[in-house]
């Protein structure tokens, strides 16, 4: 089973189960620094973080490889009149995603992790652009076996790496297992 197949069983399975996805609740924290503009979510998933975003005010670009959570993505976004572009991608093949003649207010990503990444975040993100990430990381706390050791962040992994940005909030949790991290683009 290819990653395609592997994400659209996973998402078909939850909204069969009638498991709607929530908004990040650490995003939500942040609503006060959001006052709008242009967004990019990677990796989506069925979209609950791209429509939060939207209603705070954000054009949304929804990229994700699940061809049943862009499909779902799109049903909502028609049902709700958001303001949310999804697009189908697969987010390991970078220069078909042609973001790099993009640029945005935020960048968004929640638990998925792709280091090459990085760079074009940086240079996509505009100049006092905020950065929102949170994923999983290696912790002796948690057994995280559904996860591959190499999609979990090092200790202090994203404060590294963007550790020329101005920080506004940095956490490991774990107990959760998880690293989240909100900076804006630019000196501290």
């Amino acid at each position: 089973m290819n990653s395609r197949e592997k994400w659209n069983q996973k998402y078909q399975q939850r909204l069969t189960t009638s498991q709607p996805s929530q908004v990040n609740k650490r995003l939500i924290n942040f609503s006060p620094y959001l006052k709008g503009g242009t967004a990019l979510d990677i990796a989506c998933g069925l979209g609950a973080n791209s429509r939060y975003l939207a209603q705070l005010g954000y054009k949304v670009d929804a990229i994700d490889g699940s061809d049943v959570a862009i499909e779902y993505v799109k049903k909502q976004v028609e049902k709700e009149n958001l303001s949310i572009q999804p697009i189908l991608a697969d987010l390991t093949e970078y220069e078909n995603l042609k973001l790099n003649h993009q640029k945005y207010d935020l960048v968004h990503i929640t638990y998925y992790l792709d280091r090459n990444l990085f760079p074009i975040i940086k240079s996509i993100l505009k100049e006092s652009g905020f950065l929102f990430i949170e994923t999983y990381f290696l912790t002796s706390e948690i057994d995280q076996q559904h996860v591959s050791n190499k999609y979990k962040l090092k200790s202090q992994e994203l404060l590294k790496e963007f550790i020329d940005w101005k920080i506004l909030f940095y956490e490991e949790e774990e107990h959760e297992g998880r690293q989240t991290i909100f900076c804006q683009k630019g000196s501290c």
